[in-house]
């Protein structure tokens, strides 16, 4: 876990250092009004560097202060912004440099240029951050599937990353929103913490207090397994929530409700997800939900009588453009896909955020499903 973590360290801050450099010599230190001030930027941009070190490093802490966290998390999210205009402000200086106009045309071109990109990076910013602090919306799908007998309310809410920046406040209003929905299920599909159990004091205490017709479900996400995946699960039982651990139940004799641990307990060693074991004893006679927090699980997929897959984890991308890069490992990015002929997958964009408090084209939601019979 140690070495896994050190790695991390040092790659992120690799790739953070990389970007936070094409930013200032490709866009920041070329855009003429900002010139004057390149020698200030520079080391703005160093020092912007040294404190995603330092929050990368002390991610695992459970000493940092909020508000540095939210300062630091927040630079990790403007160097990539800042990274993504840098690229769009290279890819228009090409056809700039390669039309026949004077000097003076092509200077006020530039200038054109220049402003237009100082006020697409600070709108990208601004509405960023206004998003990452909103409350999440909700959203309704409805999903039709072969063999249901009536129709089924499922609340699903997933990456709610309760931790430094989010805490209790935070989950009680997801949990009164929750309760105006008429669930008949509520599914928690991973990463709903990120603290350690003898950290979370009340702060899920209102999961007590769900409204659910048959019960409130979890399964592990990747981050539960950084702060203790198997204290963090019986921790959650004692707020009557329903830990499936590859295991499924049935529900009130309509459906099949199995659930997987993530796949990082294969890294890890510890509450390894087995798919298997996870639908050994669902009835073949009902439809069968899965809840899976990686929707790559549908990798694992071969023959399995899998009607539904609930899961998270992408975030949706959280970023725009960050969701390019999520599906290079990721085969699902976010709302409801058919994976094969009888297997269908919802993807949340999650509750919460990790990291920087940012989101853009990717709003925090909490999913209202209704299954609907399919003739």
């Amino acid at each position: 876990m140690e070495i896994f973590r050190i790695i991390f360290v040092i790659v992120a801050t690799l790739v953070l250092a990389g970007i936070n450099v094409y930013a200032y010599r490709r866009f920041l230190c070329k855009v003429e009004i900002l010139k004057k001030h390149k020698k200030l930027i520079k080391w703005l941009i160093i020092l912007m560097s040294i404190c995603e070190m330092i929050f990368f490093y002390s991610l695992r802490a459970s000493n940092m202060d909020v508000s540095l966290y939210l300062v630091f998390s927040s630079l990790i999210g403007i160097s990539f912004m800042l990274f993504c205009i840098a690229i769009l402000y290279d890819i228009f200086h090409i056809p700039l440099n390669k039309v026949p106009f004077d000097k003076s045309r092509r200077l006020m071109l530039k200038t054109i240029l220049d402003v237009t990109m100082l006020v697409l990076a600070f709108s990208y910013m601004i509405k960023g951050f206004f998003n990452g602090f909103k409350k999440p919306i909700i959203k309704e799908v409805d999903i039709k599937i072969k063999g249901l007998k009536k129709e089924l309310n499922i609340v699903q809410i997933s990456d709610v990353h309760i931790g430094k920046s989010l805490g209790k406040d935070f989950l009680d209003g997801i949990v009164k929103d929750i309760n105006m929905l008429n669930a008949d299920i509520v599914v928690i599909t991973g990463d709903l913490v990120d603290l350690h159990v003898d950290e979370i004091g009340d702060k899920l205490d209102s999961l007590k207090d769900i409204k659910s017709r048959y019960g409130v479900y979890f399964v592990s996400g990747n981050h539960e397994y950084f702060h203790g995946v198997e204290a963090i699960c019986e921790y959650l039982k004692s707020l009557h929530v329903k830990v499936l651990t590859n295991e499924s139940v049935v529900i009130n004799q309509q459906i099949n409700l199995a659930g997987i641990t993530d796949l990082m307990g294969r890294r890890l060693g510890v509450l390894k997800p087995d798919l298997q074991k996870a639908l050994l004893h669902v009835n073949p006679e009902l439809p069968t939900v899965l809840l899976a927090h990686q929707p790559k699980i549908t990798n694992e997929l071969k023959n399995e009588k899998i009607d539904l897959i609930l899961s998270g984890h992408t975030h949706g991308g959280q970023i725009f453009p960050f969701g390019l890069l999520v599906l290079l490992d990721q085969p699902y990015l976010a709302g409801l896909y058919q994976h094969s002929k009888n297997t269908q997958i919802f993807v949340s964009n999650g509750a919460g955020y990790w990291g920087p408090p940012i989101r853009v084209m990717a709003p925090s939601e909490i999913v209202k499903i209704k299954l609907n019979l399919s003739f």
